[in-house]
């Protein structure tokens, strides 16, 4: 086993034919503007070159600053790097969807982007106020709008070649088969949580089996407890192989052929996260079958409600 053995720079097709998404990302669910822009950066000089991003997240003027104050050094281009966003719940409507991607290119500052992705299937009453609600505090649901018509509207973007691909995240495997029978543009990336005690084996199989790229967000448990990375059977293998928690947790992710997502805003966790290198066969299998633990956190799916936001009052 070595470090260099190219673990951290697999690459999985795309369904289009002729793109690829590398397979570590970088998410950018970060709430301080400052620590944004010094993430972004050390994470593209450590050699991250995918990133997730969102409307959703406020910060995509401030990725966008760090991406183009990188570019123009010249060592990195935008071309070697994956950039993906994603369509807010307020923007369901089909007219909306257009103008929403335009506006995180703007904030972004691309001309285009690799991946557009629906942040959830929850269509919300459309408007400014990402979190909509009545005056019991709850969710005003757009129920006119479905998810096939937000996704035909997502269709036109690739026509147009705005964006390489469109995906969708937080869906179920029934809401998965749905689109992707129903479309003319095939999902080319499904964004679930997914990690050891939520490893989501009936909708890998069905990504596998379609082409489709799962990406895994939470993928070290998002500091949530109980946690993925004092699990005993992850720091076992860790002090075995002489890895970190967060390096076995990746390069199992990697290894079973997702795309998982992590972030950090310490320049040494960021690139301790990209030195991850091929686990024995055994230590795979290991937490494949050893760990037996079943738990979500990230209630997201239920409600539309993004589990790691806080809401803005």
């Amino acid at each position: 086993m070595s470090d260099a053995d190219g673990l951290r720079y697999s690459k999985l097709p795309l369904n289009n034919g002729s793109d690829q998404i590398p397979a570590l990302g970088f998410g950018t669910l970060i709430p301080d503007p400052a620590a944004t822009k010094e993430a972004v950066r050390i994470s593209l000089q450590v050699g991250f070159r995918q990133f997730d991003c969102a409307e959703r997240y406020r910060n995509e003027e401030q990725v966008g600053e760090a991406m183009r104050t990188v570019f123009s050094e010249g060592k990195i281009k935008r071309q070697d790097v994956f950039i993906g966003t994603k369509l807010w719940n307020t923007n369901h409507r089909p007219e909306r969807v257009r103008p929403a991607f335009e506006a995180s290119l703007k904030r972004l500052r691309l001309d285009y982007a690799d991946l557009y992705c629906i942040h959830t299937p929850f269509a919300f009453k459309p408007g400014d106020d990402q979190d909509p609600r009545d005056d019991k505090g709850e969710v005003i649901y757009d129920k006119a709008t479905t998810l096939m018509d937000t996704w035909k509207a997502m269709e036109s973007l690739v026509d147009e070649r705005r964006c390489k691909v469109i995906g969708l995240s937080n869906v179920s495997l029934e809401q998965l088969k749905e689109v992707f029978e129903s479309s003319r543009v095939k999902p080319a990336v499904l964004q679930v949580e997914s990690h050891p005690y939520l490893p989501q084996p009936e909708l890998l199989d069905y990504c596998k089996s379609h082409g489709i790229v799962m990406q895994a967000f939470a993928a070290l448990g998002h500091g949530i407890q109980p946690s993925l990375m004092e699990d005993p059977v992850v720091t076992g293998i860790a002090k075995r192989i002489n890895k970190t928690p967060a390096q076995v947790l990746l390069a199992w992710a990697v290894q079973r052929g997702t795309s998982p997502l992590t972030t950090a805003t310490n320049a040494q966790y960021i690139q301790a996260n990209f030195e991850v290198s091929t686990l024995p066969d055994d230590a795979v299998k290991q937490i494949s079958e050893g760990i037996t633990k079943r738990i979500r956190l990230n209630p997201v799916v239920t409600t539309g409600v993004p589990g790691f936001i806080p809401r803005q009052t």
